[in-house]
Order: C-alpha cells, then sequence, then structure tokens
C-alpha cells in the first residue's frame, strides 16, 4: 500500500506505463540491495570513493521512488565522502538508509507481486 515509497515521479516520467514502472521497480529490487553491501564494504575500510560512487548511484532512484528520507541520508553518506570522516560518524546514518530500502524492497516486492 506504498507506505515507504511514493511512485507518483516514477508514473509521471513514464506516462502512467505500468510496464515500465514495473521495470523500474525491478531494477531497484534487484540492484540497490547489491549497492547497500559495496556502501558498507567501503565505510569498513574507509574506501571514500567506493562510497561516494555507490551513493551516488542510488540517490537518483532514491529521489525517484519518494524515499526522502533515504535521499536526504545518502547525501550525508556523500558529504562524509568528502570531508573523510569517521566510520562512527556515518554508521547510523546507513544503517537508517539500508533500514529504509530494506522496508521499501518488502513492500514493493508484496504490492507488485514479486518474488525473490
Amino acid at each position: 500500500m506504498a507506505l515507504n515509497y511514493n511512485l507518483s515521479k516514477v508514473y509521471a516520467l513514464s506516462d502512467n506505463d505500468p510496464e515500465f514502472v514495473k521495470e523500474i521497480l525491478i531494477l531497484f529490487i534487484n540492484e540497490v540491495p547489491n549497492d547497500l553491501k559495496k556502501i558498507k564494504e567501503g565505510i569498513h575500510n574507509k574506501d571514500y570513493k567506493m562510497v561516494h560512487a555507490y551513493a551516488h548511484k542510488i540517490k537518483p532512484t532514491l529521489d525517484l521512488l519518494g524515499l526522502h528520507v533515504a535521499f536526504e541520508e545518502i547525501l550525508q553518506i556523500e558529504a562524509w565522502t568528502k570531508t573523510e570522516g569517521q566510520k562512527k560518524d556515518v554508521a547510523h546514518t546507513f544503517e537508517s538508509v539500508k533500514h529504509q530500502l530494506k522496508e521499501a524492497v518488502k513492500e514493493i516486492r508484496k504490492d507488485f507481486n514479486l518474488k525473490e
């Protein structure tokens, strides 16, 4: 029932094409979990370039799917990479993003009957 995401931008972009919307959602649920693993790995290793690359990659998708809080938090993670901060400074923010995206993926799978 779309509590964790909002598809208004996706429908506007697609001219209300349900197949296009479904393709966007399938890409999201297939790619974002792997991107999050890369961000986590990068944070753990203080690989700022890796974290920035993957955070930057998922940022437009978060905006497109109406994940506003996660979008703002991914901006914070990007900022962390520029200042090359301490892991503890970004750990909570990353966990928040991860939780929001996990919930969104679960809800999208249910709402659109997309199997794992």
